[in-house]
């Protein structure tokens, strides 16, 4: 029986020291050699200043800017704690919520043209998505063109240039990358 404890004893400090530190630490470096943008988070930097991050919404509230989807994760876009609302499809929380969203959707956005996208009304499964449905951002472009004195043509257009098509033409949907629009929107370059 000792025999089999100091056996077991040695395999479990083996492998923690190899799956626990070792592990880690090479994936770690060769990220960081490989992809260090990725490694680092995808951050936006503009003037120098981190501004946000290519693949974590955030939360938009002046109507001169695209709004992203709701988020559940954590107090709102926290990436330290993710996860969706885990509502079920008959939830009276999910059914009062959801309502609330679209009423204060419309009022924001009055002259929009029918019912808001479903991405503007419903939070992702990490809560934290970067990204809209272009049919969310067309829908939003008449508040946030009006906030600027712009056309709405004008915006449309903004709107269009950052489409971005399906992964590998057939993976996922288009989206527009909220962060990337916003930015464009106020004419700023990311370092």
């Amino acid at each position: 029986m000792i025999k089999h404890l100091g056996t077991s004893l040695r395999m479990t400090i083996v492998s923690i020291v190899l799956l626990g530190l070792i592990y880690p630490l090479a994936m770690t470096a060769i990220a960081q050699v490989a992809f260090p943008k990725q490694a680092n988070g995808s951050l936006v930097t503009v003037n120098g200043k981190v501004v946000g991050s290519w693949i974590v919404g955030q939360l938009w509230s002046k109507p001169q800017y695209f709004q992203g989807r709701p988020s559940a994760a954590g107090k709102g876009y926290d990436p330290t704690n993710t996860g969706g609302t885990n509502y079920g499809a008959t939830s009276k929380k999910l059914i009062d919520s959801t309502k609330a969203t679209i009423a204060t959707l419309e009022k924001q956005n009055p002259d929009a043209s029918g019912p808001p996208p479903m991405d503007l009304v419903t939070s992702s499964a990490s809560g934290i998505d970067p990204d809209i449905s272009p049919d969310a951002a067309y829908w939003e472009a008449p508040r946030v063109a009006k906030a600027r004195k712009m056309s709405i043509a004008a915006v449309n257009a903004l709107v269009a240039q950052h489409v971005q098509g399906r992964t590998f033409g057939f993976l996922g949907e288009p989206h527009v990358n909220v962060l990337e629009l916003n930015l464009a929107l106020d004419g700023l370059k990311t370092d």
